[in-house]
């Protein structure tokens, strides 16, 4: 099934890398591949609330810094935190629907 997907660094989970047309593969890969990405999809609220953790920890590093640059850099870091949460959050919806369909 890694063949099928390739790891996002910035996500830190694989996701669907397919070469072809979903129809072009056999019922038996589909159902493989869907099986895979429901695996997937479950762990994204885990990795979601490493995230987090994360976060909170640079907030509270934030509310005790006084180097305005380093505050700047803190905010950063949050802020893209937040931007893979979000990302995170439209793969596990956005496939939900494909998730489903390997329960049939």
């Amino acid at each position: 099934m890694r063949d099928h997907f390739s790891f996002d660094q910035r996500l830190g989970i694989p996701l669907p890398d397919l070469t072809v047309e979903w129809d072009h593969y056999s019922k038996e890969t589909q159902q493989s591949i869907l099986l895979y990405w429901e695996q997937i999809r479950g762990s994204i609220p885990d990795r979601i609330f490493e995230l987090e953790d994360q976060i909170n920890h640079k907030q509270a590093r934030l509310s005790n810094e006084s180097d305005f640059p380093r505050s700047c850099q803190l905010n950063t870091e949050i802020a893209d935190l937040a931007s893979i949460i979000n990302d995170l959050w439209l793969w596990y919806r956005a496939n939900q629907t494909l998730s489903e369909k390997a329960h049939l």
